[in-house]
């Protein structure tokens, strides 16, 4: 008998599916090309005809050459820098000029940094998301954390950490930008207590499946809590009939109107 599985995506599967985003990386010797899974196909209908469009995030990787810099799956350029076959060049955003601006950003705005902006969409094209946007490769935007930043700035600094300029600086870091995006976090949950809604945008993948639990436990307490208030107020009022203080009440207003 299979076990209820919790709602949402559990921090092992988000990291999983953050192997799929893809990197720079140069290779150290010839490789040959592979043909990968991982083409997507829609069909949309124009006209009374169906249109199918293909969308490769992961399909044939041509071969490699060196000193020639190329884009693959991040699990296997993980594979390859295991195996000494190639360097992992680190996005933009994970230096330590960059991740500081994004520190000083966060420690002095109540709000998440604004994420990099999506890629312009055309009636032509299939809306993309993460993890199939450009965002960790070595053309990414330097001051803005996509939204697996945080499994892949992990996965690097363990594997490729020779090939991240001062990276224990850049470790120390991003400890320091989890623990100032989780304390917004929970500061943004005390909120709901008061009706006011949660702004979450620029909030990462990771983050979002950390604080599900935290967050999921903290409303469902509320809607408890609400519900006992509502439970005692209706016996209260009931109770009040019962006991002739409504009708007290009534009998007195129109009295007034005579």
């Amino acid at each position: 008998m299979a076990l209820p599985l919790p709602p949402g995506l559990t921090p092992p599967e988000v990291a999983f599916l953050c192997e799929m985003e893809l990197v720079t990386v140069v290779p150290r010797q010839r490789l040959e090309g592979l043909q990968l899974l991982g083409s997507l196909c829609a069909c949309i209908k124009r006209n009374c005809t169906e249109i199918f469009i293909y969308t490769t995030t992961q399909g044939p990787i041509p071969p490699l050459n060196p000193p020639y810099r190329s884009s693959l799956p991040l699990w296997l350029a993980l594979l390859l820098k295991r195996q000494r076959r190639a360097n992992i060049l680190p996005p933009p955003w994970l230096s330590p000029a960059s991740l500081d601006s994004i520190l000083q950003l966060e420690t002095s705005s109540p709000q998440f940094s604004d994420p990099p902006p999506l890629p312009p969409s055309s009636s032509t094209s299939i809306p993309t998301s993460p993890p199939f946007l450009l965002s960790a490769t070595a053309d990414a935007r330097p001051d803005a954390l996509p939204y697996h930043w945080l499994e892949i700035g992990e996965m690097l600094l363990e594997a490729a950490s020779d090939d991240i300029p001062e990276s224990d600086t850049v470790r120390r870091l991003m400890r320091d930008l989890r623990e100032v995006r989780m304390a917004k976090m929970r500061a943004g949950v005390e909120v709901l207590e008061g009706g006011k809604e949660v702004r979450m945008n620029g909030v990462g993948a990771m983050e979002v499946a950390e604080g599900r639990a935290f967050i999921g436990g903290v409303v469902d307490g509320l809607r408890k809590i609400g519900a006992g208030k509502e439970t005692s107020r209706r016996e209260r009022e009931a109770e009040e009939r019962e006991n002739g203080i409504g009708r007290a009440g009534d009998d007195e207003d129109e009295d007034m109107d005579i």
